[in-house]
């Protein structure tokens, strides 16, 4: 099993920027990727960025150029945390973003919210 703990969150205004963090303890060992989700009221969550463990990336087209997904090698202390750099922010991009980990199993974290408004 893999436990997701998302932070970084919270309120930014059009332009801005934010990081999220997704700290992933328990099977790390076992993870083949990690990503970063996000659902918007009212509609369908929909991938914003993963990276494999060989490091290739994948981005959605709306934030390609503007976010950046990054990841620390495992620790000592076996945790593995993968970043979300989001710069240039638009009110679009507003939504609970959630952590996921690829392994035998597929595990979410428990999501943050980003709200981008004047």
């Amino acid at each position: 099993q893999v436990q997701l703990v998302e932070s970084g969150g919270g309120s930014v205004q059009p332009g801005g920027s934010l990081r999220l963090s997704c700290a992933a303890s328990g099977s790390i060992f076992s993870i083949k990727a990690m990503g970063w989700y996000r659902q918007a009221p009212g509609k369908e969550r929909e991938l914003v960025a993963s990276i494999t463990n060989t490091g290739t990336t994948e981005y959605a087209d709306s934030v390609k150029v503007r976010f950046t997904i990054s990841r620390d090698n495992v620790r000592a202390n076996l945790v593995r945390t993968v970043y979300l750099q989001m710069n240039s922010l638009k009110p679009e991009d507003t939504a609970v973003y959630y952590c996921n980990a690829v392994s035998s199993f597929l595990s979410w974290g428990q999501g943050t919210q980003v709200t981008v408004s004047s």
